[in-house]
């Protein structure tokens, strides 16, 4: 035997790998309940009830429930806050233009979170952004005050830089992206669509600001906004939402829309 040729044989090498994959948390829904209470105001009295759909909501998987009370009271009105105040268990966020009576309301409730949104008062729905540059003192007492409170504010913003830093500027703790030019032109050229949005995004994070976004997201176009937008911690949803709930449900919807913000490690997020 040829015990000098056994001796040559290498001992096999063992490498240990270490697999890291990185997930994302998932971006939160907040589901806007006002279509319901424009349902239940135009008959009169409480059906739909209000206050038994946004439990619901988040029996069947909202992370927040999300009211935006306008003076007419057309929809929301100011006493459903205070009654969604007594109930809800997931986070509220009450949104609107802050004039002396909404500010009362929000002081009086102290919800999780107000987002403050520069409507006219004959206006249909939001239809832009505050300009944080040319309303900084207004929007900073605004600010000061509902923080003294211990509420988070979130600024609702068109996807401008510029106006990314200017509500970093006044102190707010998020800023809310207007999505409704994304969802007008995501069936163009979807790329070209989100693209101010990834960047109003990249300089919020830049700053340490949160992000939410909402405004005519759908199960159409919410996945790949998604996507693409870093940072997104919280989508309001409702009108797109609850015309869906006509079709597949309310809680088959609210799933389905989950499932859209359900991230998953891509292959670029695997380490080594």
């Amino acid at each position: 035997m040829n015990h000098q040729r056994f001796s040559k044989v290498k001992k096999p090498v063992i490498v240990r790998c270490t697999l890291v994959i990185i997930h994302y948390p998932m971006t939160r829904l907040s589901v806007n309940i006002n279509k319901i209470a424009t349902i239940r105001n135009a008959r009169g009295g409480n059906n739909p009830d209000l206050v038994k759909v946004a439990l619901d909501c988040e029996r069947f998987g909202a992370q927040g429930i999300t009211v935006h009370p306008r003076p007419d009271e057309r929809h929301i009105r100011y006493q459903d806050v205070l009654d969604l105040h007594e109930v809800v268990t997931t986070e509220f966020n009450i949104e609107g233009n802050p004039d002396e009576r909404f500010i009362e309301l929000v002081k009086r409730v102290k919800p999780a979170q107000v987002t403050l949104v520069p409507d006219a008062v004959d206006a249909i729905t939001s239809n832009a952004g505050w300009d944080t540059i040319r309303h900084a003192d207004h929007l900073r007492n605004l600010v000061d005050t509902f923080k003294a409170d211990g509420i988070r504010v979130s600024i609702f913003v068109d996807a401008d830089e510029r106006m990314v830093e200017g509500a970093k500027a006044v102190g707010t703790d998020r800023i809310e992206l207007y999505t409704e030019p994304y969802a007008a032109h995501y069936t163009e050229n979807r790329e070209a669509a989100v693209a101010p949005f990834v960047r109003a995004a990249q300089r919020a994070i830049e700053l340490g600001l949160g992000l939410n976004a909402g405004h005519d997201l759908s199960l159409e176009n919410l996945r790949f906004f998604d996507e693409q937008v870093p940072g997104l911690e919280e989508v309001s949803i409702g009108h797109a939402l609850i015309c869906d709930a006509l079709y597949f449900g309310l809680e088959n919807t609210i799933q389905m829309y989950l499932r859209c913000l359900n991230r998953r490690a891509a292959p670029q997020d695997l380490f080594y």
